[in-house]
């Protein structure tokens, strides 16, 4: 197991050097209740499934714009969505938010679900693979949320899910039903919360991580090389997705 574990982690760092050949776009569709949906479209091959990237709270879709070039590396397409619930990040503003507000339409974070629903009917077009749904602190708790109703979800990989919403047993009254891998990540101070909240999904479908060194940092901005544990978070992303593979 440490020799694979070892393995999974060289290729990845070694390949993620290397020229990246993918194809990113910016895309738009429209949720159910109208609002336009933007979003950056990665795509490395037609072939490949898609991976779904939502942002944390106060973000855009640039959370995303380091990370999803090196996720492609691992086999897969990725769609970095600005949800209606967010701002800016990385010099890229959420243009969803932007347009939802102007339109007057809720842009709380329960309000985003129709948003998710509606990325994963756009990538329902473009493959027939299971779908990999990722998210990011209220993104990722509303990932959970989704995953039993979406039948395309083959696994998540959520960081820093927690109670955010009405009550404190809001998101794990709606999560036990979830059938597919999760990945589960976050920082040391959220992992007894967050190993609180997925007590009701079934155990051999749970991997939890938190960093061995140092404090680490909430949401998928973990990922990014300005967290000094970003190598440790890595890790486990890419030995979940080579499991996924076999």
């Amino acid at each position: 197991m440490r020799n694979c574990y070892s393995l999974c982690l060289a290729i990845f760092f070694i390949s993620s050097t290397l020229f990246c050949a993918s194809a990113q776009e910016r895309v738009t569709f429209r949720s159910s209740d109208g609002l336009t949906i933007t979003a950056d479209n990665y795509v490395s091959s037609t072939q490949n499934p898609y991976i779904i990237l939502l942002h944390q709270a106060g973000y855009s879709r640039g959370e995303y714009r380091e990370i999803a070039p090196k996720l492609i590396k691992l086999g897969y397409n990725c769609l970095a969505v600005d949800l209606r619930s967010g701002k800016e990040v990385n010099f890229i503003e959420n243009e969803t938010a932007t347009l939802a507000k102007e339109k007057n339409l809720p842009c709380s974070y329960l309000d985003a679900l129709t948003d998710i629903h509606a990325a994963i009917d756009f990538v329902k077009q473009r493959t027939t693979k299971p779908i990999v749904l990722w998210g990011s602190s209220y993104s990722a708790s509303l990932s959970l949320m989704i995953a039993p109703e979406e039948l395309k979800v083959g696994a998540l990989v959520v960081f820093s899910p927690g109670e955010y919403f009405n009550s404190d047993d809001f998101v794990k009254s709606k999560i036990s039903k979830i059938s597919i891998p999760v990945l589960a990540l976050s920082s040391k101070s959220e992992n007894s919360d967050l190993t609180k909240l997925l007590t009701v999904v079934k155990k051999p479908l749970v991997t939890i991580f938190k960093p061995s060194k140092g404090e680490g940092k909430h949401g998928s901005s973990a990922l990014w090389v300005s967290n000094p544990t970003n190598q440790e978070y890595w890790m486990a992303v890419t030995v979940f997705f080579s499991k996924l593979k076999n």
